[in-house]
């Protein structure tokens, strides 16, 4: 519904063990308003890998996602700046703070001690999982059947000189790479329905 919201009228499932119950699930996509279509992977094939299967059917910039996230990005003002930059990719990020609740201790090669700090914070830009491509440049690092990773993907966009950019914003933004985490989100969805479902979608 929030592709949709954005303009999206088209999603490919890059999908490969337990296919079919995705496919029984969403089918072509009609009930939600959109169409979707499915690519087959026979082995995993990483967070990018599988994209190579799909470049034909896709446009001259697309948005790769991972299924297992839940966020109020904002789609649409994202896929606007990166066309507006010209760039060969965009990758959406988001600022986390990790506390530690112990000391940090710091030394030199000879064990000398360098610092101590008691339980410190610390601060990373993560990849939420939401890329945009530019459909001829990532061609050039795209085999079909190759393992890739879209980490590696990037970079190898990056070092071969194209503009590769980080999109960041306030929004709401959780993984859910285990069963805990699913089951929070499931609590934060129906807390936060209002912002997750936009309007003219319900």
């Amino acid at each position: 519904m929030q592709l949709k919201a954005a303009g999206v009228d088209e999603v490919i499932l890059a999908v490969g063990h337990m296919a079919h119950l995705f496919e029984s699930f969403f089918q072509d996509g009609t009930r939600f308003g959109i169409k979707i279509s499915y690519s087959y992977e026979d082995k995993p094939l990483g967070t990018a890998g599988a994209v190579a299967f799909a470049l034909d059917d896709l446009g001259d910039d697309f948005i790769v996602m991972n299924g297992d996230l839940l966020t109020t990005l904002n789609y649409k003002k994202m896929f606007m700046l990166h066309q507006k930059r010209s760039a060969a990719a965009t990758i959406a990020t988001f600022n986390r703070e990790i506390k530690i609740d112990f000391g940090v201790i710091e030394f030199d090669s000879s064990q000398m001690l360098k610092t101590y700090t008691e339980k410190p914070s610390y601060s990373f830009n993560l990849g939420m999982g939401v890329n945009i491509l530019n459909a001829d440049i990532a061609s050039n690092f795209l085999v079909k059947g190759e393992y890739l990773d879209m980490p590696d993907l990037m970079l190898k966009i990056q070092t071969q000189g194209h503009s590769v950019y980080c999109h960041n914003e306030d929004c709401f933004w959780l993984d859910m790479g285990c069963h805990t985490d699913y089951q929070e989100a499931n609590e934060v969805f129906e807390k936060m329905k209002d912002e997750f479902l936009p309007l003219k979608t319900k």
